[in-house]
């Protein structure tokens, strides 16, 4: 039988605790109506006999605490909430837990923005991981020697998993029970909680905000200067220029500040601007694509895609219900 410990953190969000819980206890009951064995051994796991959450609000009572879980094979690091500096410091006792469990073989998996705590152990140095979108600027100026990778619902790293933004978990959750069970189990899980198996991006539900907590005021005035005037072909040579730098070091300067090159920040502010066009209006493609500076229908759709994961169409069709102009 598989050991599972779900962490329940101080500052834990309910929903990240509750829903592995739910998922591996269900999938248990699943397995017993074929009339298999159930593989599962679900625990909440702690720092206390009871955590309180969300202003105590919700009380959750743990199984075991850490220092009595001498062995397990997977272990859930929920989100947290609040100020992460603090969050991860209420909790820092259970790092040196999670590193020697994942020594002793067991496998973590955190939970949207669970990779701070995740990330806090070093186990993710050198390493690929995903959080929450929004999180991601905040997430890179704490831990630069992680690589966070955009969009990304799922990234595994020996033994080590992480998930995207909110709901997107779901998706690790069914992929750990396949994992562990077989495809059959999963399908049978990702219908019983109505989730689709297998969204591989939060692309589409991404909104860029360009990263600004930097010290560089030149490549801030740039950025300023980008997002100001997003219906215009600008180039980097004319950046360059408008803020008396060469071009190399203005493209060194800008991609250190915002870790973007400056044509993929000029592109994503375009494309974020297509994006509130398509929710909100019923221009068509052509429209848009002008509106924010491109010519080129290919050039457009091959970006747009390449940012949200679907095509300009498919995009005003998931979030916008008015009749286009076409």
């Amino acid at each position: 039988m598989k050991k599972v410990s779900i962490l329940v953190p101080e500052t834990a969000i309910i929903e990240a605790v509750a829903d592995p819980c739910y998922m591996f206890k269900a999938v248990n009951q699943f397995l017993q109506a074929s009339g298999k064995e159930p593989l599962f051994r679900v625990e909440l796991v702690g720092l206390s006999r009871e955590v309180k959450l969300d202003n105590s609000l919700f009380s959750v009572h743990t199984d075991k605490l850490i220092s009595e879980v001498d062995q397990t094979d997977l272990i859930f690091i929920p989100a947290i909430s609040g100020d992460i500096t603090t969050a991860i410091d209420l909790n820092k006792e259970m790092i040196p837990w999670l590193v020697a469990q994942h020594r002793a073989g067991a496998e973590l998996a955190s939970l949207c923005i669970g990779a701070f705590l995740l990330a806090a152990t070093g186990l993710l140095d050198g390493k690929k991981c995903s959080t929450h979108w929004n999180a991601a600027n905040e997430f890179r100026n704490m831990f630069p020697l992680v690589e966070l990778v955009d969009g990304s619902i799922i990234t595994e790293e020996q033994g080590i998993y992480s998930s995207g933004g909110a709901n997107s978990y779901w998706r690790l959750l069914l992929y750990l029970v396949e994992k562990y069970t077989d495809r059959d189990t999963a399908i049978l899980a990702s219908k019983f909680f109505a989730v689709d198996i297998d969204r591989e991006s939060q692309s589409a539900f991404m909104m860029f905000r360009g990263q600004k907590d930097h010290a560089d005021t030149d490549i801030l005035q740039a950025q300023l200067f980008i997002e100001d005037n997003f219906q215009e072909k600008i180039s980097v040579d004319e950046l360059a220029n408008r803020y008396t730098m060469g071009r190399r070091s203005f493209e060194r300067r800008f991609k250190k500040a915002t870790n973007n090159t400056v044509v993929e920040y000029m592109q994503r502010i375009k494309i974020e601007a297509a994006k509130r066009s398509f929710e909100s209006s019923r221009k068509n493609i052509n429209e848009v694509m002008y509106d924010v500076g491109y010519t080129d229908t290919k050039a457009f759709r091959t970006v747009f895609k390449k940012i949200t994961g679907l095509t300009p169409i498919e995009y005003r069709n998931k979030y916008n219900k008015q009749p286009s102009l076409n």
